[in-house]
């Protein structure tokens, strides 16, 4: 009876440390969220203003890449944010930088694989 309950413990100790793995492996291999923001919408309480995606460009941007005017919604500077915390229509604490958010990824994530550009 001793050497059944060792068994279970045995392989519930090995099923859960291989979904940690997974976890961790797949939370390194994917992009960090991001939002489509109005650069110039700023609030010191609130963040930045989320606004359709359709006016950041379609590629990822590690740079702030200058102001531009796209879509129809008139807005002059959008452009992607990443990992910040949402709030309605609102994003803060995150970093335009994706490299940036990458790192911070967790799990002891680094930025030294293949990296897009």
């Amino acid at each position: 009876m001793a050497e059944t309950r060792r068994r279970l413990r045995s392989s519930t100790v090995v099923l859960g440390g291989m979904g940690v793995l997974a976890a961790a492996l797949s939370a390194c291999g994917s992009d960090p969220d991001r939002r489509c923001v109005d650069r110039d919408s700023y609030d010191y309480i609130n963040g930045y203003k989320i606004v359709a995606d359709k006016n950041c460009s379609s590629g990822t941007s590690s740079s702030y890449k200058g102001r531009k005017k796209t879509g129809t919604s008139g807005v002059a500077d959008a452009d992607w944010y990443y990992d910040a915390d949402i709030s309605g229509s609102r994003a803060d604490h995150g970093t335009f930088s994706r490299s940036e958010a990458v790192d911070r990824g967790g799990f002891g994530c680094s930025g030294s694989g293949s990296g897009g550009g």
